[in-house]
């Protein structure tokens, strides 16, 4: 094999699509007011107490414009479509068209956790109460995880590769990561990657309630009256996600394209760590979870201080919010109390396998303003007393480093070190 080339990479353009916009300006704006997307559930009917999500507000895949009307009828898994859109509003973010020069050379990344259980719900229904020709030939080629990048190739023009990591929650950081090694190494010279997930329906909400990840909400929750508040990482009163579709794609690109087509650097992708658990299929191991951070920071070759922002996992739950503050203490030692260090999830719910996308391009928007977003619906936990969290309201802060957590089922870690440009 040839020797890497060793190029820097840069984020040039991003876009996203969560519960609080169908786009990433709509979700920065209502994020830095430091509002939260949630409310009971509307995709579908479950009696689950588990029915509060995130939704994307106005998002309407049979009207998308720009979209082949018989796409839109055959691609039901709508994270297909999501990722069509957001990876053509990602280029555009970016100033870089998909020609002959640059279309051979692009790839795409597409993360998802759960695929396209909407288009297979959509199949049993039509199979069990129509008959097995009532199943969409379509049904397979929306199950795979790869159809979303596909189809964004197929929209836009570019023939790199394309694939799809499957790091559960992990994924967006997975893609990231891999995407950034392919440019280093001279494998291709742009990467849109991120992930997308369209899972509101009643047989995931319901199996994420039965295994106790997701927070119930009774009358005695504060959350009852005002769903908005069912996320509360680092909170005294957290009881689990809050489960939320979504997507984001970040635009990599080697430092020659930035050169040559005169584009906007946004941030560097400058370390990726990652490790595997080997512990338990959903709680985190503090041990490993260090060791990815660690790797993160030794491939950027940074020191652990001069990290200005951590942009947590953060998921809401007793756990995981428990083993991650203990690993950042073990890595940053007394340095932690003068770091923010706030979870989007608050605001955005748990978007699975699209979440560290979306978490990087909200976490790169505040490098560039100078601003960190909050933890919202904030109680204090004395556990977390030595820690901020930035609790509540979006604070104004100047910082050129930043780490970004992500961990997922299967005991799967990623993290990535983002300098600000």
């Amino acid at each position: 094999m040839k020797p890497p080339l060793n190029r820097r990479v840069f984020v040039v353009g991003y876009d996203a699509a969560t519960c609080l916009g169908n786009t990433f300006d709509a979700t920065w704006q209502r994020a830095i007011r430091g509002e939260a997307g949630f409310r009971r559930i509307t995709r579908c009917e479950t009696p689950s107490r588990s029915n509060v999500v995130g939704e994307i507000p106005d998002w309407h895949p049979q009207q998308l414009a720009g979209i082949d009307p018989m796409d839109r009828r055959n691609w039901n898994a709508r994270y297909v479509l999501l990722t069509m859109v957001l990876c053509k509003r990602a280029l555009e973010h970016a100033g870089l068209e998909i020609d002959d020069r640059t279309g051979p050379r692009t790839a795409c990344l597409m993360g998802s956790a759960l695929n396209g259980t909407d288009a297979y719900r959509s199949a049993m229904d039509g199979y069990i109460n129509h008959g097995p020709t009532k199943v969409s030939p379509y049904l397979l080629p929306n199950l795979c995880a790869n159809l979303p990048a596909g189809k964004a190739g197929m929209l836009l023009g570019f023939t790199g590769p394309i694939f799809s990591p499957q790091g559960a929650c992990a994924s967006g950081n997975h893609a990231i990561g891999i995407g950034a090694r392919m440019i280093r190494d001279g494998e291709c010279d742009i990467v849109l990657a991120g992930g997308a997930e369209t899972c509101l329906t009643p047989e995931i909400v319901q199996g994420f309630a039965n295994m106790w990840a997701t927070i119930k909400v009774g009358p005695n929750d504060r959350a009852f009256d005002d769903p908005t508040q069912a996320s509360r990482p680092f909170s005294v009163d957290r009881r689990g996600i809050v489960l939320g579709e979504g997507g984001g794609v970040l635009v990599l690109a080697a430092d020659a394209v930035v050169k040559q087509y005169r584009l906007a650097p946004r941030a560097e992708v400058l370390g990726v760590g990652w490790t595997s658990d080997a512990h338990h299929f959903t709680l985190p191991n503090r041990e490993t979870i260090v060791r990815a951070i660690v790797q993160a920071i030794d491939d950027a070759q940074i020191q652990p201080g001069e990290i200005g922002y951590v942009s947590t996992h953060g998921t809401s739950t007793q756990k995981g919010d428990a083993v991650e503050i203990e690993s950042l203490r073990e890595v940053f030692g007394y340095s932690l109390d003068s770091i923010p260090v706030s979870s989007n999830k608050s605001q955005i719910g748990h978007t699975l396998g699209a979440a560290a996308a979306i978490e990087a391009a909200l976490a790169i928007e505040g490098m560039r303003q100078g601003i960190v977003l909050p933890t919202v619906n904030h109680i204090p936990d004395p556990e977390f007393s030595d820690v901020d969290v930035v609790p509540n309201a979006a604070r104004r802060h100047s910082h050129n480093l930043i780490l970004s957590n992500a961990f997922g089922f299967g005991g799967t870690n990623c993290c990535i070190i983002f300098r600000g440009v």
